[in-house]
């Protein structure tokens, strides 16, 4: 099992000198949590606000007087004091408004998924690098402790090799007409995919219904190929009952729960499993399964708002000239297999090699 080398994340770093001054772009569903947090992230002055909708910014401007509400992206751009950008709005923006900040020296943070195709991702990589500025993903559940937890068990092998990743995620609504329930939905389990396992699968597959004329896919599963012996499959529905939020790893040696929505034991290790008592290419048709059923237990996770970390990190990497834990290359990863989940719906769950750079 091969485990990417990626940067150690911990406790925040010690915050430089110079404030970063930041503007935050979009202030509909997501834009004002990004905004509470940049307004208290020690290192950071929340600058401006910007909106095409001048009714969104009336009651931010009356709860952050000191703060310029715009509806005007290019003139916000051309000023001197915005050190950086935080992109939330609708994913088809997020390129031209990621690469129209790069290209005036702005560092930027970029609502998940990154960008609307691969191409657009890597063009905003190149764009970063070639200006020497920080490009990071709101990959939000990277910073969660237990997602940070699940990550430092599987990097020292706690679980053993890797067997399977299964992952749910349903609920009722909420619709989008712009993109479909995997690029709504599934985004930020391949987030956290991506993060704790730092395996890239190398094909999927992906099958999907819309029961709604006219609009996107709303229950969709996903499975994901890798080179080794583990399998990922995601469920995705906006059309349940019930909201889930649940992912198992099981591994040769340990399996762990995940549940996000469990007030305090968000993780559970159980130390159970199966093993052939004979694995012999000569006893396999007769060989016994051994179960074992072992103790279950709920490790401590460090507290602390994922947001809250996330945008002290970022502030971080541009005082530090850092690389962000999600860079832009991590969006680009989940980019990846969201546009090739696309290409199996639409070829009614045929399988689909991923092809990496």
């Amino acid at each position: 099992m091969s485990i990417r080398n990626e940067t150690s994340f911990g406790s925040p770093l010690s915050v430089g000198p110079r404030l970063v001054n930041i503007a935050v772009i979009g202030c509909g569903y997501w834009g004002p949590n990004l905004i509470r947090n940049f307004a208290a992230t020690p290192g950071a002055r929340l600058v401006a606000v910007c909106d095409l909708n001048a009714e969104r910014l009336k009651p931010l401007a009356a709860q952050y007087p000191a703060v310029d509400m715009t509806t005007d992206y290019a003139a916000l751009l051309a000023r001197s004091d915005v050190d950086a950008v935080a992109i939330a709005t609708p994913v088809f923006a997020h390129f031209a408004l990621a690469r129209q900040a790069l290209q005036a020296g702005k560092h930027v943070l970029v609502e998940k998924p990154m960008t609307a195709t691969v191409a657009e991702a890597e063009e905003l990589i190149a764009l970063a690098a070639k200006n020497h500025l920080t490009l990071m993903v709101d990959h939000t559940f990277a910073y969660t402790g237990a997602v940070r937890k699940i990550r430092d068990m599987v990097s020292t092998g706690q679980l053993g090799e890797l067997l399977y990743y299964d992952s749910v995620r349903i609920n009722l609504g909420l619709f989008q007409r712009d993109v479909n329930v995997l690029w709504d939905l599934a985004v930020h389990d391949l987030a956290i995919m991506d993060f704790a396992l730092g395996q890239e699968p190398c094909a999927v597959s992906a099958t999907g219904m819309s029961h709604f004329g006219g609009q996107p896919e709303d229950v969709a599963y996903l499975t994901c190929y890798f080179e080794s012996k583990l399998i990922a499959h995601f469920h995705l529905n906006w059309l349940s009952p019930v909201k889930i939020r649940r992912t198992i790893i099981g591994g040769d040696r340990q399996m762990l729960v995940y549940d996000d929505l469990e007030p305090s034991e968000k993780i559970k290790i159980y130390d159970r499993g199966a093993s052939m008592l004979d694995a012999s290419p000569e006893a396999q048709n007769r060989a016994k399964i051994d179960y074992r059923m072992g103790d279950m237990w709920a490790p401590h996770l460090p507290p602390g708002e994922a947001l809250r970390l996330e945008s002290t990190h970022f502030v971080d990497c541009v005082q530090q000239n850092l690389t962000p834990i999600t860079d832009g290359h991590a969006g680009l990863r989940v980019v990846r297999i969201l546009e090739a989940a696309n290409q199996s719906l639409a070829q009614r769950g045929a399988p689909i090699d991923i092809k990496r750079a």
